[in-house]
Formats: C-alpha cells, sequence, structure tokens
C-alpha cells in the first residue's frame, strides 16, 4: 500500500498523518479480504480504486469473496481490559474511526467496500 498511497500523497498534496491513517485502514481492509472473503481454492482478485470529488477521497475495495457487510460489526469496547475482550474486529474499528464515511455494497456477486476521508480539513 505504501506506493499507492505515496502517489496519492503526491498527487493530492496530502500530509504525513494523513498519509499514515491512508496506510493504516488499507492495509486493515486488504488484509480482511485476504484472510476472510476467500474460502474456497478458486483463484481470487480484488481491486483498490481511488477517485476525487470535491474534497472528498474515495477509495473503494472490490472483492468476489464472501459476502461481509464490515458496517455491521458490532463496535469494540475499547474500556474492556485487553483479556476480557472480543478477537478480531479492532481493525474494523479502525477503520471506523479513521475515515469520515464507510459504505458497503454487494452488487452481481462482489463486495464493494467504500472509503470517504476529507482531503484537506480546511
Amino acid at each position: 500500500m505504501p506506493l499507492f498511497v505515496d502517489q496519492l500523497r503526491e498527487e493530492l498534496s496530502l500530509d504525513e498523518e494523513k498519509c499514515f491513517n491512508l496506510n493504516l485502514v488499507l492495509e486493515e481492509a486488504a488484509t480482511n479480504v485476504i484472510s476472510y472473503a476467500f474460502t474456497d481454492d478458486e483463484i481470487h482478485s480484488f481491486t483498490i480504486d481511488a477517485k476525487t470529488i470535491d474534497n472528498l477521497l474515495y477509495l473503494t475495495l472490490t472483492d468476489d469473496g464472501t459476502p461481509f457487510d464490515p458496517t455491521e460489526v458490532p463496535p469494540v469496547d475499547t474500556t474492556a481490559p485487553a483479556e476480557e475482550r472480543q478477537i478480531g474486529g479492532l481493525g474494523v474499528f479502525l477503520i471506523m474511526q479513521l475515515m469520515d464515511e464507510v459504505k458497503y455494497e454487494r452488487t452481481n456477486g462482489q463486495n464493494i467496500f467504500t472509503l470517504i476521508t476529507k482531503i484537506h480539513n480546511l
């Protein structure tokens, strides 16, 4: 992901904090796709696309894996001691915290997960 985010940084003049956050959320989202979406022995792939509209950056991950809506994951209780917390869900929690908006849809047998963030805080 670093090269992808470096290209976005150059094209959009992103600051270091924004780049760090983008790297983190893209790595979490891509890891979830690779780890959980593909449950058979078939060949699969996924794409990450970026587009801008006004001051918003839309990052869209698309895969043909098992249906999974990250927006339905219950919030993680970050106040509970680590040994009492459920395993998993922290990556989705981070994505939800770091992005301004997150959308999911299942269309034509594909998961479409869109992460939306302001390019610059105005």
